[in-house]
């Protein structure tokens, strides 16, 4: 099924949305209260982007309301600099995951993306369908289940990922969901679409890398993972990135 990409903009705002998937969004559609108070909010955590899963009438949908990290975020919080709304972070976002599932690549389908002006700065939200039944490489990690086998699975999503030219701006394993019938991208959150070539595609591994040894995937030594987890992910990456 095609998307029809359709915006509704109003004096809060715009909202950017699949008219396949819902004919119509409000600003209601991005407010956990008002799932909260319909019985329909399924869980709600907090983090560096509040996030919430709610039973929506297009079926179990993860909401997202943007926030900073690192230094600036004691002082921006959830605010951004507005250049327009074409370069708002939810509706780059959005096309972003529109072009992933064009090219039938296996990210989170999207729903909506709000952005709220507030003078010279704006607020952002992005509503995705859940994935279900789905756990994060991270999870998978902790509880003992990456193993050679899901490392080669990993780099081949990623090899699918950058032979298409999708970079991802924080490749890490909570990026990585991994569900019974197969694995996902998600948080596509300042990613963009690039020619293909070696030089960022590397760095997205290095990312990821690092990611998983600062979870513990060492645990039994450099030696192990390089062996075990690592070098299995490479194969595959490579085979996948040039059949």
């Amino acid at each position: 099924m095609m998307m029809q990409e359709r915006t509704h903009t109003d004096a809060e705002g715009a909202i950017l949305f699949d008219a396949e998937v819902s004919p119509q969004v409000g600003h209601d559609w991005f407010a956990p209260d008002y799932w909260r108070q319909r019985g329909a909010l399924r869980t709600q955590a907090g983090g560096r982007g509040g996030v919430a899963i709610v039973a929506a009438p297009v079926g179990e949908c993860v909401l997202r309301h943007y926030r900073r990290g690192g230094r600036v975020a004691a002082l921006m919080g959830d605010r951004y600099f507005w250049t327009g709304a074409d370069r708002t972070r939810p509706f780059v976002e959005f096309r972003v995951l529109a072009e992933i599932a064009r090219l039938e690549l296996p990210g989170p389908p999207v729903v909506a993306a709000r952005y709220r002006r507030h003078g010279l700065f704006y607020s952002a939200d992005l509503i995705t369908r859940r994935i279900a039944g789905a756990q994060t490489l991270a999870e998978c990690l902790a509880a003992g289940r990456l193993d050679g086998e899901l490392a080669e699975e990993v780099g081949a999503l990623v090899a699918r990922f950058h032979r298409a030219g999708v970079w991802h701006a924080d490749l890490n394993a909570h990026n990585v969901l991994v569900a019974p019938s197969a694995l996902y991208l998600i948080d596509f959150d300042r990613g963009r679409m690039r020619i293909p070539a070696a030089g960022w595609q590397r760095a997205n591994l290095r990312r990821l890398r690092r990611s998983l040894l600062k979870l513990g995937a060492a645990a039994d030594g450099e030696t192990a993972f390089e062996k075990n987890i690592w070098q299995p992910l490479l194969y595959r990456y490579e085979r996948t990135l040039t059949p």
